[in-house]
């Protein structure tokens, strides 16, 4: 009987051993997020940041975000968002951070040319997105796609 519950647990600890390294592996083959924020909802703005911030600074991954429509404001030098809690933070502040932790943040190539007196008002570190290359990062199965 006890030689029965010693083989039983060996076989679990076995079973739970393997599916830990199986997430493990899972895991690592994400290079990390691809981002893409349309709305203008201060609070799903903030969510994808703190999630793309969570992505660099806790598991070591790759943040792309690419900003459209009314989001491309973020990209803005003049647009100040206001600080939410738990954080007390802006999502225009967790932006700024994310790019000085090396996370590539783009405007929708649309967002300039229709939104006059914007040019040349970009926040330092972000860039305009080449179509191509953010079609390539969303079909990357290395990139987990999130959209906000």
């Amino acid at each position: 009987m006890m030689i029965k519950f010693f083989k039983a647990l060996v076989v679990g600890a076995l079973l739970a051993n393997a599916s830990s390294l199986v997430e493990a592996k899972e895991t690592n083959l994400v290079d990390g997020l691809a981002v893409v924020i349309t709305s203008e909802n201060e609070q799903a703005q903030m969510m994808a940041m703190v999630l793309s911030l969570q992505t660099i600074k806790t598991h070591g991954k790759e943040a792309h975000i690419t900003l459209c429509g009314p989001a491309g404001n973020l990209a803005l030098r003049s647009t100040v968002t206001k600080p939410m809690k738990p954080m007390d933070a802006s999502p225009s502040m967790v932006l700024k951070k994310l790019i000085q932790l090396g996370a590539k943040v783009e405007l929708c190539p649309l967002y300039l040319p229709n939104k006059p007196g914007s040019d040349n008002a970009l926040i330092e570190g972000i860039t305009v997105a080449k179509p191509v290359e953010v079609a390539e990062r969303l079909l990357n199965s290395n990139f987990k796609n999130l959209t906000y």
